[in-house]
């Protein structure tokens, strides 16, 4: 009888259907279990350690126009260093307090693995070996890119098949030197590989035309283009999908969840319309959907006004706090890539036929 209690608990523990389906007696054992889970998460998960920090460690890029980089004043910028503003925003109700470690490729999974950063917004792939080796828990994606080339104007090369025995830039332990070399080997195209381990290197070889072809994600070569003193053209080959966003170790579920509903906050802001110049606007919106996820009293089905509770481990206004010091989807796209000639596209809101479209706030 006992060995058949223990098998029962087991497996209630591990299905959540079990219950239901056998009618044992197992309620004491479930909620036990339950209560021993959030309690290590609220005291020693990651949301806990950054709160008691009071600065998130978020791993960046110094070096890429637009999405990371060390402006003139020594301030890091660019839009995957405003996303790291948006979870510090959300959870510390502070979007400055946050510690940024420029990272080359190769640093990226170790230096996460290692717990000396909490989060990862590096212009990182996320790809089903990375996914599944590298121990790190891929959220959700901020910009769809793809892997382009780019040449001098005057080079002659118009098309991928033009790039045939041509020396070709690439960054070392990148998705883009593994597709570089899956594509154009499936393709019969002979290149030469010229690695580098971070574009500070990159970039002056491409200059000096040690390479003839500069691949990476078509985002980072419109950046790198805009800053260059040569004419360059973006070949209209693209030959991979790259989704990137922001990406937390294995293990930690609450923190998973805090850093993906802050991420899609941003995103929801610019499908509501609220920005961090009208946000003011909305403290009388009669929408009960805004309402709550500014975290604005509501009225329940008593007719009591209440404030819904997020359920995250987050204040119930990280919303307003997200709007109002960083802003929405749009602004910081607006801010950091337009500039660059960068396009919408597949970045757009799903209303607007991009593929921005995240689950309801309520």
């Amino acid at each position: 009888m006992a060995l058949g209690l223990v098998a029962t608990a087991c497996s209630s523990s591990s299905d959540g259907d079990a219950d239901a389906n056998t009618g044992d007696s197992v309620a004491v054992e479930a909620p036990v279990d339950t209560e021993v889970v959030e309690s290590t998460q609220s005291e020693g998960g990651t949301l806990a350690a950054v709160q008691a920090a009071g600065t998130l460690e978020c791993g960046g890029n110094d070096t890429l126009p637009g999405f990371g980089i060390i402006d003139s004043d020594g301030a890091f910028s660019g839009f995957d260093i405003d996303f790291c503003k948006v979870i510090a925003a959300a959870v510390l109700g502070d979007s400055e307090a946050i510690n940024v470690t420029p990272l080359v490729a190769a640093q990226r999974f170790p230096t996460l693995q290692s717990g000396e950063i909490d989060v990862l917004i590096r212009n990182t792939t996320w790809t089903a070996s990375r996914d599944g080796a590298e121990q790190a828990n891929f959220l959700r994606t901020t910009f769809y890119d793809g892997q382009g080339f780019m040449v001098r104007s005057d080079s002659g090369i118009a098309s991928l098949e033009d790039a045939a025995n041509t020396t070709i830039c690439v960054l070392q332990g990148t998705t883009t030197l593994l597709n570089l070399n899956a594509v154009l080997g499936d393709r019969g195209i002979p290149f030469t590989p010229l690695e580098f381990e971070s574009n500070d290197e990159l970039q002056p070889a491409f200059v000096a035309e040690q390479c003839e072809v500069w691949t990476s994600d078509a985002s980072q070569l419109a950046s790198f283009a805009a800053t260059l003193d040569i004419d360059t053209t973006v070949l209209p080959d693209i030959i991979s999908k790259e989704p990137l966003g922001p990406v937390v170790a294995d293990g930690d579920t609450e923190w998973a969840q805090v850093v993906n509903w802050a991420v899609m906050a941003a995103i929801q802001a610019e499908e509501f319309g609220i920005t961090s110049a009208n946000i003011d606007s909305f403290a009388d919106s009669e929408d009960s959907g805004i309402r709550r996820f500014l975290g604005l009293p509501i009225e329940d089905d008593d007719g009591n006004s209440v404030v819904a509770e997020v359920g995250l481990g987050l204040p119930t206004d990280f919303a307003t706090n997200i709007i109002s010091q960083v802003g929405n989807y749009g602004e910081i796209f607006e801010r950091n890539l337009a500039p660059l000639g960068l396009e919408r596209g597949p970045n757009a809101l799903w209303t607007e036929g991009g593929l921005m479209y995240v689950p309801p706030f309520r």
